[in-house]
């Protein structure tokens, strides 16, 4: 995703695992390769993972107020 993708919307390279399927790549996205999760990110299940990241994406939103 060339300029990024919006919050909320799912990434087009995960598969149906939701796995990366640039993972390891050269071309994967510098953010994907910075980002480093750990146990404050993931939480205990996935629904606490993607409530950390819909704030992430709150909260780096530029159009955000």
């Amino acid at each position: 995703m060339p300029q990024g993708k919006p919050a909320g919307q799912r990434c087009v390279q995960l598969d149906e695992a939701e796995r990366c399927r640039l993972f390891g790549r050269p071309e994967r996205p510098p953010v994907c390769l910075n980002l480093q999760p750990g146990p404050a990110m993931c939480g205990n299940d996935r629904d606490q993972a993607m409530a950390w990241l819909t704030a992430l994406e709150t909260a780096t939103n530029p159009t955000h107020s």
